[in-house]
């Protein structure tokens, strides 16, 4: 849901599917903006799929550099271990489409249009919150949904960017990872149908505003 946003502001996207792809650390560091999407893999699986450690040491670079960046998902995981960061299996799966509690900083910037409006939730990994870090966002189950650090760089565990058109590939896709938490399939399909349109305009709405935040950072430095 991000790409049209993305389109309308005059921006051309280069996609890199990760462990599938050659990553060039230049055209990296140069691009505008950057955004990590999530995965079925975590970060502690780096000694097994050895393209992770190079998407964390891009990230570490990206962050060091003070350039925009936003992570989700496993994005944000990646994000959090790059600042030192723990990051590990939290208390059960969180899969669903749900809610977050906004800090009040948040509730006034990038995040505030998600005051009103569903996430989907799709992770089992959770992250403390990086040294220098602002809390942005958390749920019952996840204490730590969202951070921010300087300008343009933010870290969402949720989801913004899901099409909740597509949300049968999702579910065919993780088919077993369902079963295995004991969600129903049927439930977050009928969530999807109902709260799609409402998280797709929040989505949009927050990327308009990151885009924002990211022209002021370049403007200032």
């Amino acid at each position: 849901m991000l790409a049209p946003v993305l389109h309308e502001q005059g921006a051309s996207i280069e996609y890199w599917d990760g462990g599938r792809c050659r990553y060039d650390r230049n055209a990296w560091l140069e691009a505008d903006l950057a955004v990590v999407l999530g995965g079925p893999l975590g970060v502690g699986d780096a000694d097994r799929y050895p393209f992770l450690k190079e998407e964390l040491e891009l990230t570490r670079a990206r962050l060091e550099a003070g350039l925009p960046l936003l992570g989700v998902c496993l994005g944000a995981q990646l994000m959090a271990a790059a600042l030192g960061a723990r990051v590990y299996p939290g208390a059960k799966k969180e899969i669903g489409w749900g809610s977050v509690t906004l800090t009040p900083e948040a509730a006034e910037g990038v995040l505030a249009p998600l005051r009103d409006a569903p996430v989907l939730h799709w992770h089992g990994d959770t992250f403390d919150l990086p040294p220098g870090a602002r809390l942005l966002a958390s749920s019952a189950l996840t204490p730590h949904q969202a951070f921010s650090l300087g300008f343009g760089q933010l870290a969402l565990q949720f989801h913004v960017e899901a099409d909740a058109t597509r949300m049968e590939s999702w579910l065919i896709g993780h088919c077993c990872e369902l079963a295995g938490a004991g969600v129903d399939a049927r439930v977050v399909r009928e969530d999807a149908r109902r709260l799609g349109a409402a998280a797709a305009a929040a989505g949009q709405e927050i990327c308009r505003r990151w885009l924002k935040e990211c022209r002021r950072c370049r403007a200032q430095c």
